[in-house]
């Protein structure tokens, strides 16, 4: 039996699958009070982005253009892994995370003022620190980068497969 997904069929589940960890980290901002920090935004913001590249990627007939797409969305899959590293290990030990980096991207895209419900950040860093099944929250944040990196990786090795 063969179980070989095509590089756009992973491309697909990999933009759903982003498309559905910012569905449920407003559930769980909306329904379960988790308030997001800055760093939770941008993680947001990423998921966001690679959702839609990861999707018009899957959509598109040309290998080449999925390859170059693939390309482009890796740098958003590093990110992703390196924001919720930075919230893990740094943002979160401190009582403060005002004007970091996270806040800046946020407060340049103008999401926060326009979509405050999805994007205004609402908690400080150690105040957004949060497990859910034991693991922290931005864990599980960056796992979903790191598969989603690997998922790019392989569109941008393999592009001759076929759909």
């Amino acid at each position: 039996m063969n179980l070989r997904l095509s590089p756009r069929t992973l491309l697909a589940a990999a933009g759903l699958a982003c498309a559905a960890s910012v569905g449920l980290a407003l559930l769980a901002q909306h329904q379960f009070h988790m308030q997001p920090c800055p760093w939770c935004i941008l993680q947001r913001l990423i998921f966001i982005v690679l959702a839609g590249l990861c999707l018009l990627g899957s959509a598109l007939p040309a290998a080449l253009l999925r390859r170059l797409l693939a390309a482009i969305a890796l740098p958003f899959a590093a990110g992703g892994m390196a924001a919720a590293l930075w919230q893990h290990f740094v943002a979160a030990k401190t009582s403060s995370c005002a004007m970091t980096l996270a806040d800046r991207i946020v407060m340049a895209s103008g999401l926060d003022v326009r979509f405050p419900e999805w994007f205004e950040v609402r908690a400080t860093c150690a105040d957004a620190a949060v497990s859910v099944f034991g693991v922290p929250f931005e864990f599980w944040s960056l796992a979903l980068f790191a598969a989603v990196g690997l998922v790019l990786v392989l569109n941008v090795l393999n592009p001759a497969r076929r759909a």
